[in-house]
């Protein structure tokens, strides 16, 4: 697997996983205690920190990054593996 293709694929999981842990430890104005701002939505974060979910996406992604390349290149699961058409059309014996 090539260098460019390993970079593609962190960047693809970091975003992946960004927009997943986007919501979580995040706390409205009303949960958080604080006074609201004359025309914010009743819906805005309070406490939002862009350092904290960069990092937290950086690490995740890297961990599910390696796992996906050493399963390229140990082939612990592969396409036969999964293959579940096979497994459910199987008559019982």
């Amino acid at each position: 697997m090539n260098i460019t293709s390993i970079i593609a694929i962190y960047a693809l999981v970091w975003i992946m996983t960004a927009f997943v842990s986007l919501p979580f430890g995040i706390k409205t104005h009303d949960e958080a205690g604080i006074a609201k701002i004359p025309g914010q939505a009743d819906s805005a974060p309070a406490n939002f920190q862009p350092g904290k979910l960069v990092m937290r996406a950086s690490i995740i992604a890297a961990v599910l990054t390696g796992i996906y390349v050493l399963n390229y290149i140990y082939g612990w699961v592969g396409a036969d593996t999964i293959n579940l058409a096979e497994d459910l059309l199987a008559e019982p014996s």
